[in-house]
């Protein structure tokens, strides 16, 4: 049974939830534009809206670029300047510390969303649910440093990166990599896919749409109605 399940998640499940995300959110786009947005609640209330939102987005960029640069670039690209236990303390660093931007930000949204009466009014029980799946998401994740600490050689990173290349380049039989590695970083992994399964079906659509049109356009002039 141990063994049908790690391979279901670790073999199938992240080609499902791929599958899902890509084509999820194409038909989204072609048949919800109406809902292709952020849903900003910045109008309701802007008390510390630009200090959470700041803190939550400048950390989840930060860990995205992490993780697409740590666990997907080959090792023979950076093997001959960046050693595997430098690349780790960098990943430990610099990740820890987008983490708590984002842990910290996205507290910060929870609280106002929960407990804000009219951001509440506007928050659908999607809006909530992804939020805190994105928490305690990063809070797995920097759960993980203390046990990537046991491993300055950098050995137990070069697992899961070996996992993540062997799933993008499908090739089956990535499971194996994941032995003796910790539960919790497996569990990171399948909560991570599972946030792309759920991506097309919430307001995350609204990454796919980067507003490079707000760099030339002319500024907008809002006047209050008297």
């Amino acid at each position: 049974m141990a063994h049908f399940l790690t391979v279901f998640f670790f073999d199938i499940y992240p080609y499902i939830a791929g599958t899902v995300f890509l084509l999820g959110s194409l038909l989204r786009y072609d048949y919800g534009q109406y809902s292709w947005r952020a849903g900003s609640s910045q109008i309701m209330d802007k008390r510390w809206m630009r200090v959470a939102s700041n803190l939550f987005h400048v950390g989840v960029l930060g860990v995205l670029v992490g993780h697409a640069f740590g666990m997907l670039t080959p090792h023979w690209v950076y093997q001959s300047w960046l050693p595997m236990p430098v690349k780790q303390q960098m990943a430990m660093l610099m990740g820890g510390a987008c983490g708590v931007l984002m842990l910290v930000g996205g507290l910060m949204l929870l609280y106002r969303r929960l407990f804000n009466p009219r951001v509440r009014a506007i928050s659908s029980g999607a809006d909530i649910l992804i939020l805190v799946l994105l928490l305690v998401q990063v809070s797995l994740g920097l759960g993980t440093i203390p046990f990537s600490a046991q491993h300055p050689d950098g050995s137990e990173m070069l697992k899961l990166v070996n996992w993540a290349q062997h799933v993008v380049t499908f090739r089956f039989g990535a499971s194996e990599f994941l032995q003796g590695v910790a539960p919790i970083y497996r569990i990171h992994l399948v909560l991570g896919m599972t946030l792309f399964l759920l991506f097309p079906f919430t307001r995350l659509v609204h990454v796919w749409s980067i507003p490079l049109e707000y760099l030339t356009r002319r500024p907008q002039l809002v006047r209050k109605r008297r």
